[in-house]
């Protein structure tokens, strides 16, 4: 199979659904003069015009309000948040408009509108350009929430955020858009709603996604010549949350770790940790363990930043302790 960038990945969905859908169109900070920050809406101006390749003013609070209203409209509008944590600017049209218009309308409605939100930690880009906020739009009603960890799953992730009828919220760490991996060449979609076992293990059951899950995916081979077997879940979408296959895999290896770059206090983690406290406790031969980072803002120097950061080793470390 060949492969291609998490970026090119992306740009061939979009690519794919603008020519599939004229309602999809896409605006954003830089996008159709720049291509997009890391390449990934270079060439849609020139094929698709100006028109549905649409530069916005930095103001994200207009930009994501014109989206919902391009969506009320009969549109399907991707709207670029340049970083993510940039979406507190315009968490009122997030958490008051769009997640919520379809019910308060009592279904005459819908607001089929994507937010692609890049996050997460690269080369010291400081407290203000490095944030994992995932775990704020858990506690929304109305939104999904999705966050691939590969190309593949980035792509198909992609196209089935457009389709949806319902606001969807696209995380894509900034790492990954230059990682390479197999993208099918024919039309194909990845579920919303659906975690994938990816490795296969009997000792350990270590949850992840994004770029952690590909840090995830170390420690298990570190893990794997100690002869402790881990298997690897990679969740992909974290609301709604596919509990099924979490609760299965812990059924099996009686044992939970959960790992993710953003903060450990109050993230994805801790909402894992409950539904199996809650639904499984009785399979479990360990305390459940958490890795995330420390309860502070990104710091800028490199030595901080690297201790801040999730490694393998780290990941590895936690796993050893519950045996």
């Amino acid at each position: 199979m060949r492969e291609i960038t998490f970026s090119q990945a992306t740009l061939e969905a979009m690519d794919e659904e603008m020519s599939r859908d004229e309602t999809v169109f896409v605006m954003g900070e830089d996008i159709a003069r720049q291509g997009g920050i890391f390449g990934q809406f270079k060439g849609l101006p020139q094929k698709f015009g100006f028109d549905r390749v649409k530069d916005t003013p930095i103001t994200e609070t207009a930009i994501v309000g014109a989206g919902v209203g391009a969506a009320l409209a009969g549109m399907r509008p991707v709207v670029d948040m340049h970083f993510a944590d940039f979406m507190g600017v315009c968490m009122d049209e997030i958490f008051n408009q769009m997640a919520k218009i379809h019910y308060m309308f009592g279904g005459q409605k819908t607001v089929p509108v994507v937010l692609r939100a890049p996050d997460g930690l690269i080369n010291q880009a400081a407290a203000q350009h490095s944030q994992s906020l995932e775990a704020w739009f858990m506690h929304v009603p109305g939104l999904k929430v999705v966050i691939p960890s590969n190309p593949a799953d980035a792509k198909g992730l992609l196209k089935s955020a457009i389709r949806d009828d319902n606001p969807v919220l696209f995380f894509e760490h900034k790492a990954l858009f230059r990682m390479s991996g197999p993208v099918p060449e024919e039309e194909y979609l990845t579920p919303i709603g659906k975690a994938k076992v990816v490795r296969e293990g009997k000792d350990v059951t270590l949850v992840s996604y994004s770029l952690c899950f590909n840090t995830c995916l170390k420690a298990a081979e570190m893990l794997d010549k100690e002869g402790i077997s881990v298997e690897c879940v990679d969740l992909r979408t974290i609301s709604p949350i596919d509990k099924n296959t979490i609760l299965e895999s812990v059924a099996k290896t009686t044992r939970l770790a959960v790992v993710h770059e953003a903060v450990k206090q109050g993230g994805v983690g801790a909402e894992i940790s409950a539904i199996v406290a809650e639904e499984a406790i009785d399979y479990l031969d360990a305390p459940i363990v958490r890795v995330g980072a420390p309860f502070t803002p990104v710091p800028f120097a490199k030595p901080l930043e690297q201790a801040y950061r999730i490694t393998p080793e780290k990941v590895a470390d936690a796993i050893r302790k519950m045996f």
